[in-house]
């Protein structure tokens, strides 16, 4: 593994880059983007050390506000700014003596597949090809269907002020990312708790969450840049993932003349995460269609 260090708008990202030493002197590349609130060293890494085995330059890297990369204030989720991550990640990834320049991808797990469509769709060529993992894809159906219409409207209305209160005042209103019962909280639910909890008691994430980020996420969709994907997209999701409806407007939205194929099976949303088999068997469908593209 090497630690690196890029720009994305002026602010320094930090990232781990997972490659094998034998072999070709240029390789493809992977950036690899993972779910709401992540941070490099949680599911990116599973997919980095395999993709690096499997012959790939494979980063995974923090979006700016988490994790070791820069940015403020911290634990903003601001789909824009994860979009804009992305793509100075491809470049980087691109400037690199060890990796073959017309051959970079994207990988995207959860959430971070709404920004990996639209970071692909305004790439363009410079991405080669697109996977993405249990999407949380991003319409106003989804969030209505996730939070309900009054809740979604409520959760808008609370990071409307609270973004107004941090650029007049500089104050940033914070709730916990996750939690047991509570649901004013980032990502509500005990599943969702019962993942990351483990993450903040060993003190490896920030359990936290600026409220002004509803602003910003339930202000974004993915659904407009789907229909500009021109990249070979595989989606690997399944009913037991997270709204598998959203998934299938999403793949439904592509233009018939991009290349697609579709992994959906009965696999739990989080066993891509964590999960050996579920990640060993999702990195091969991945290596095999990211050569293929």
């Amino acid at each position: 593994m090497e630690k690196v260090t890029f720009k994305s708008e002026g602010i320094d990202l930090v990232g781990d880059v997972y490659t094998s030493g034998a072999g070709a002197t240029k390789r493809p590349a992977v950036a690899i983007i993972g779910p709401m609130t992540y941070q490099k060293e949680q599911a990116p890494t599973q997919y980095a050390k395999r993709l690096g085995e499997q012959g790939f330059v494979a980063l995974a890297y923090d979006s700016r506000y988490r994790g070791e990369s820069g940015g403020a204030p911290r634990a903003w989720e601001n789909p824009a700014h994860k979009v804009d991550d992305l793509k100075a990640a491809v470049a980087y990834l691109k400037s690199r003596e060890d990796v073959e320049a017309n051959r970079v991808f994207v990988l995207a797990i959860c959430q971070g597949s709404s920004e990996a469509f639209r970071a692909a769709a305004e790439l363009g060529d410079d991405v080669c090809g697109l996977a993405t993992i249990a999407g949380h894809y991003r319409d106003a159906e989804g969030d209505i269907e996730w939070l309900t219409q009054a809740g979604r409207a409520e959760r808008k209305a609370q990071g409307e002020a609270a973004k107004a209160r941090y650029e007049t005042e500089g104050q940033v209103d914070y709730v916990k990312a996750v939690d047991q019962t509570d649901r004013n909280v980032g990502m509500p639910g005990g599943f969702v708790w019962e993942w990351y909890q483990p993450w903040a008691d060993r003190a490896q994430w920030d359990n936290r969450y600026a409220v002004m980020s509803d602003a910003d996420l339930l202000d974004y969709d993915s659904i407009n840049a789907a229909n500009q994907l021109t990249a070979p997209w595989l989606m690997i999701h399944g009913d037991n993932c997270f709204l598998p409806s959203a998934a299938r407007r999403h793949l439904k939205a592509v233009p018939d003349t991009t290349k697609t194929k579709v992994i959906w099976d009965d696999t739990p949303h989080l066993a891509y995460y964590d999960q050996p088999e579920a990640i060993d068997r999702a990195t091969q469908e991945i290596v095999s269609w990211f050569k293929a593209a």
